[in-house]
């Protein structure tokens, strides 16, 4: 996957389409994301232990990972991925501008 976690991306489409957010998780096999404050869903816990709260958590749920792209830092607009080749390492490379993704 092109997506890492700890990248800022944007989603492309759906209920969240335009919301910026980090990657929290990503799920390679599902080809999923989880970001952060994005596609939060309600979830009701009851408590397992005596001295643990049951209520309502809201939790942010995984979307695909076609939906969303990376942000470039420098230039600041949503980009493809690419890669390049230095010193013998694969290197994340933005599209647009060229500038080395970390």
């Amino acid at each position: 996957m092109k997506i890492k976690k700890g990248d800022t991306v944007k989603v492309l489409s759906g209920n969240d389409k335009g919301k910026t957010g980090e990657v929290l998780e990503v799920i390679p096999k599902q080809d999923k994301v989880i970001v952060k404050e994005v596609n939060v869903r309600k979830k009701h816990v009851k408590a397992r232990k005596q001295g643990e709260e049951s209520g309502i958590l809201s939790v942010e749920c995984a979307i695909p990972s076609a939906k969303v792209n990376v942000v470039c830092p420098k230039c600041g607009k949503t980009t493809k991925v690419g890669y390049s080749t230095e010193k013998d390492k694969k290197v994340r490379v933005c599209k647009k501008c060229g500038t080395k993704l970390k």
